[in-house]
């Protein structure tokens, strides 16, 4: 069988959405899992998320991106500080799912978000990153490291590209003709009142708003097959996730 090469989007905490779908994929020993990051902050298991990923790890070829909610999550288990937009955005859930947690696991949570990649491209030339990037050259050339994380404008010129443009005319985004493909996380599709993921241009957005009413999703790069769990507030049906800001975008 052909090895299967699936990026799965940002899952926020949402243990059991995740065991779900990596159920539902049936995965075999060679298949590759590409994780879009944001696991942590908004559903109640953010650090068991974590301790499945480090396991997952141990059978499976995976590659783990961070999210700017990672971040958020490695400066905590780093220096025990908060702020209050982390805490308002789904950090008061990821630390009350670290309530029984030793020193010893949470410094192995610690060197696990350490080692997250910013950004991957295969061999294939295509890239795969949490947000995006703004430098003409390429993310190996951001100025701003930040913008791994949080830069929606790749996205957002992805949209508003006509998909009728000539990949030749000059007024084709040249960032978006670096890479064959590109995949992204951290701006739900759900937003755009879209429950699977979303393509602009070259671009695939495989955030389906789980952190909020939508679905986890997994997406098999090169059939374009969608794998999707069930609505994760179904899945938590006494918990908001990340519900009560959902106006908010970070």
């Amino acid at each position: 069988m052909k090895q299967r090469t699936f990026t799965i989007g940002d899952i926020h905490g949402g243990l059991k959405a995740l065991e779900q779908l990596i159920e539902r994929l049936e995965l075999s020993y060679d298949d590759k899992l590409i994780f879009l990051g944001d696991y942590v902050d908004g559903w109640s298991e953010s650090a068991q998320v974590l301790d499945y990923l480090i396991d997952l790890e141990t059978r499976y070829d995976c590659i783990f991106i961070k999210g700017n909610h990672d971040v958020y999550c490695e400066n905590w288990l780093k220096s025990g500080e908060t702020n209050d937009i982390w805490l308002f955005h789904g950090g008061k859930m990821t630390i009350e799912s670290y309530k029984r947690y030793a020193h010893k696991e949470k410094k192995k949570h610690l060197q696990f978000l350490e080692q997250m990649r910013l950004f991957h491209i295969d061999t294939e030339n295509r890239l795969f990153i949490h947000a995006g990037f703004t430098s003409m050259h390429g993310p190996a050339k951001e100025v701003h490291e930040s913008n791994y994380n949080w830069d929606r404008t790749l996205w957002e010129v992805a949209l508003a590209t006509n998909k009728f443009t000539d990949k030749d005319s000059v007024l084709y985004p040249k960032r978006l003709l670096l890479f064959k493909e590109i995949y992204i996380g951290h701006t739900p599709t759900t937003h755009y009142n879209v429950n699977v993921p979303m393509q602009g241009c070259n671009v695939w957005n495989v955030d389906t708003g789980a952190a909020f009413k939508g679905k986890l999703s997994a997406l098999n790069i090169d059939t374009k097959e969608v794998v999707q769990t069930e609505p994760l507030f179904e899945l938590y049906p006494r918990e908001k996730g990340r519900n009560s800001t959902s106006h908010l975008k970070i």
